[in-house]
Formats: C-alpha cells, structure tokens, sequence
C-alpha cells in the first residue's frame, strides 16, 4: 500500500510517497480503502512543525472510503460501508488504514466520495463555528476572512441558510465572484479595499458582532476593528502565520472585546458531540442548502504540488487528493 510519510518538518518537500503494511485492524477500528483524500490547511502546520506531531509521521485529517475488515467489537458498520471521517489520528494521504468506527459517519447515496472528502472536517468546523464558539442569530451580520476557501465556501452557505448576512473577505479580484455565488452578502477584495473601513460602511459605523478569522497574523488587528463593542474574535487558522502575544489592554480600549482560539478536536472530544456535529452537516449537505465543489484534483503522489499550491492560494474551495 502506498501512502505519504514525513520523517522531518519543513515545506513540501519532507512529503515522501512511500510503501507501508497495513495490520489487521484493532478492536473498535475498521479497515478502510481510501477513495478520495480531504486537503486542509492544517496539513501544512503539522507538516511544517507549527503543529508538532511525533516523527516519522503520516499525514492527513479527512477522507472517504469503503470499509473492507471489521476489528473486534464492531457495531453498526459492516464491510462494503461509505463511509467519511474529519476527526481522529492523523494519516488520510494514504491508499488505506485502520481507523477507529466511533469516529466515523456513514454516507447517503446524494454525497460523494470526493464531497465527503472534501467537506468532513471543513464541514464540522463550520458547524461547531456557527452553532457552537458564537451562536448566530437570524438577521446578524458576520465577518468571515478568506470566504474563498475551502471552508469559506461552505461557512457562508450554511450561515445564509440560518438567515445570517456574511461579509466575506477574499484576496484577489478573480474570487470575489466565487464567494458571492456561495452566499456572501458581501465581498472585500483586501487586495484593493480597506477592510475595516468597508465593514464600518456595510454594517453603519456598528461593526460586527462576531469576527471568524482562519487567517491569523495578517488579519487579527483588522479583525479586532471591525467588532462592536463586547464583540468576539473567533481566531481558528493560521494561513498566514500563528498570532503572536500581545497586551490585553488591547482589548479593553477595542470595547470590551473577546478573543477565543478553538479547534475542531474540542467540540467533538465527545461521541455524543461528535454524531451530532457530523449528521448537521450530512442533513445540510442533503438539504442542498449546501453544496460542495471539488475545484482541485491531484494524485495522492502529488501531495507535495498540493500542498504548494494551497499555502500559495492557488485553489479555491475544496481540494481532493486520490489514492
């Protein structure tokens, strides 16, 4: 079986294309055969370091696949299954593994492969985003950096669908068009716009009362002046490099503001939470309320050309890797 490994941090180049021997699942797992492969950008902190993993190390957080062994234990899957995970031990880019069933969500015949793959763990981010860090309320206005993205693409559909305005931000002028066609009520080029000053005229000088910022050391000054008084700053990505410390005070003179730092893991630690965050975003993706587009195909060998083009923001909305 061919998989991808790295046994050192740094660019895309530590990627190898290895052989691996898959073992006999464990009790609780199954055995999976991959047929389409999620790519986030939490692939690259961990292959860069920045999320540090123990060495040599697979790669990979979201994928889809047909369960072909039952470990010990197994209730309520069987062999031939679709099945999809966003959450769990590391290790998708690969052509197989074994994979714990309690992490695991099965899929309608209305979703693909690839869009399970490409919407699993932007999807429950999204989900515990919206209706967990900040509940939304119909008829609010948020504020979402980098609404091209893969989960940009399906943040504002979902808000859109809750009865929620998305002011989106996007980098270029070839991707305003795209974030509008997925459910922004409004688009900033940042390339060509002041940020700040476009939230201040589209919300009437209030601002907003909620900030979703996956972008990180470019943008959290500019997303702390476009909150409301008492408002929060949702900082859950990196794309542009970690936030660094700094001086509380910040805050207060900003208008009581808050500031939060969530990961998908700690919404759905939980098997409960877990079943509940995936079956939301299965029945919304159903609905057709929410669609997901695979605009990016590579091999699984092309791993490290994905993983370029990605941190270059060559891609737009979700990208697949196939065994």
């Amino acid at each position: 079986m061919k998989a991808i490994r790295f046994d050192k941090t740094g660019g895309p180049e530590v990627l190898n294309y290895v052989d691996v021997t898959l073992p006999e699942p464990a009790q609780g797992e199954v055995q999976l055969r991959h047929t389409a492969i999620g790519l986030n950008f939490v692939d690259t902190y961990q292959r860069s370091g920045l999320y540090p993993q123990p060495l040599p190390s697979g790669l990979g957080n979201e994928a889809a696949g047909v369960i072909t062994k039952l470990g010990k234990g197994i209730k309520g899957f069987k062999v031939g299954d679709r099945v999809a995970y966003g959450v769990g031990p590391i290790g998708a880019y690969a052509q197989g593994r074994n994979f714990p069933a309690n992490r695991l969500v099965k899929l309608p015949k209305s979703i693909s492969d690839e869009q399970a793959a490409g919407m699993m763990l932007k999807g429950m981010t999204v989900r515990y985003l919206l209706r967990a860090t900040y509940k939304v309320k119909r008829g609010e206005t948020v504020l979402f950096h980098a609404a091209a993205g893969g989960v940009g693409l399906i943040f504002s559909q979902w808000a859109k669908a809750l009865g929620v305005k998305v002011i989106g931000t996007v980098g270029s002028p070839e991707k305003v068009a795209i974030a509008k066609a997925h459910g922004c009520a409004h688009v900033i080029d940042s390339s060509q716009e002041d940020v700040v000053a476009r939230v201040k005229d589209i919300t009437k000088g209030k601002g907003v009362p909620v900030v979703y910022d996956g972008v990180g050391l470019s943008t959290y000054l500019q997303s702390l002046d476009c909150l409301s008084p008492r408002g929060l700053l949702v900082v859950f990505g990196n794309a542009s490099g970690a936030v660094p410390a700094f001086n509380l005070g910040l805050l207060a003179s900003k208008g009581s503001l808050y500031v939060t730092r969530p990961t998908l893991f700690n919404y759905v630690a939980k098997d409960k939470d877990f079943e509940d965050t995936a079956r939301d975003l299965v029945n919304i993706v159903k609905s057709g309320k929410v669609k997901i587009v695979i605009n990016q195909r590579y091999a699984l060998a092309d791993a490290a050309k994905a993983h370029e083009d990605l941190q270059a923001r060559r891609t737009t909305g979700a990208t697949v890797l196939l065994p």
